[in-house]
């Protein structure tokens, strides 16, 4: 129970349900900047305390579990090496593969309970074999099912999303408000929970050592310098302070970031476009669809932002000898901005395949430059 009014609600609809719930906040960070009244994320005194109440209303029992190391280890080092690497993680997609589902899940199996349920906006259906999908929630504006997509099949058998059905928040709110609990109008949190002004540059700046080197174009030619090549991201258009304008006089944005030799390519927003996604860590949000044994080619969306749209493409896995591989897909309209680090998600209609890791994004307009 983080606090907030999403799983506040889904355990109520548990314990409606007849389940024996018990109410567990995860104490995830012991840095002072993110536990102080303001702070954007979701790990404040205030956070706790909303869960304690909502617990007491609910006649539940409540635990704080302490996950700060793991998340510290497994999360926001996790974060910083990635930048420190030049490439975009999403720190919510590892809390939800090695906290939520991982650590907790383990916890909460050996201390006997059956399921991990979560004010996560998603679905679980049971094909006919009884077999385990991960599918979009009923509100696509509020569908969370791509932070969920590194969920493996184990996991999907110990999960509960009691809001899928959900047509809107404003319903869950309303819901909230009927039950009693205080948190029925509390505003959604937001940004990286860990950063708790939002500041991504100043807090990355702290972390990790920031060289100055050369900003070029897409044909190499130096056309400014930065600070630290690790502060800026693909697609990024402001703060370049180039001192070189464009032969066309409109604005560049950041293509690709080269942390080896510190440099940051910058050129026109039409060299945003990628057409092929190369990933890796690969996973599978329940059992794989037979292409996937195979290597074959296979029709699905691409999503590649928690609230990104899904583009149409084709998939396939290149199969290494040891059953491991990457995931390369091919879209049928280029996404923009497309950076390596984070996370390309998979679908077939509302079910959710899997997802992988973006270790390369490729241009064909680029790449024939």
């Amino acid at each position: 129970m983080s606090g907030g009014v999403d799983s506040a609600v889904a355990a109520a609809r548990a314990v409606e349900a007849g389940h024996d719930v018990v109410g567990v906040h995860l104490a995830l960070s012991r840095m002072p900047g993110t536990l102080r009244t303001g702070s954007r994320g979701c790990c404040t005194i205030e956070d706790s305390r909303d869960a304690w109440r909502a617990c007491d209303v609910l006649g539940i029992p409540y635990y704080v579990w302490d996950f700060s190391e793991r998340f510290k280890e497994d999360v926001v080092q996790d974060f910083i090496d990635e930048y420190a690497a030049g490439r975009t993680p999403n720190p919510c997609m590892r809390c939800n593969e090695r906290i939520k589902f991982a650590a907790l899940l383990e916890k909460a199996i050996a201390l006997g309970f059956d399921a991990v349920c979560t004010g996560h906006y998603a679905k679980v259906i049971e094909d006919a074999d009884g077999n385990r999908e991960l599918h979009r929630a009923a509100d696509w504006a509020k569908d969370q099912s791509y932070v969920l997509g590194v969920l493996t099949h184990e996991q999907l058998k110990h999960s509960m999303f009691p809001l899928a059905d959900t047509p809107s928040k404003a319903e869950v709110r309303a819901e909230a408000e009927r039950r009693g609990l205080s948190v029925a109008n509390k505003p959604d949190s937001h940004d990286i929970c860990f950063i708790p002004d939002g500041d991504t540059t100043g807090w990355l700046a702290e972390k990790i050592e920031m060289t100055a080197g050369d900003i070029v174009d897409e044909t190499g030619a130096k056309v400014g310098e930065h600070a630290g090549a690790n502060a800026f991201t693909v697609g990024q258009r402001r703060g370049l302070k180039l001192g070189t304008p464009a032969a066309d006089g409109k604005p560049r944005f950041v293509l690709e970031i080269r942390p080896k030799e510190n440099k940051v390519v910058v050129g026109p927003q039409a060299l945003l476009a990628i057409d092929e996604i190369r990933g890796i860590k690969v996973s599978w949000a329940g059992l794989p669809i037979a292409e996937v044994e195979t290597g074959e080619e296979f029709d699905c969306y691409a999503q590649v932002r928690a609230h990104g749209d899904p583009v149409p493409a084709t998939a396939r896995m290149e199969l290494d000898g040891d059953s491991s591989g990457q995931l390369v897909v091919r879209l049928a309209d280029p996404l923009r901005g497309v950076a390596p680090g984070q996370t390309v998600v998979l679908y077939q209609g509302t079910r959710v395949l899997g997802q992988a890791t973006i270790d390369a994004a490729r241009s064909l307009q680029r790449a024939a430059l």
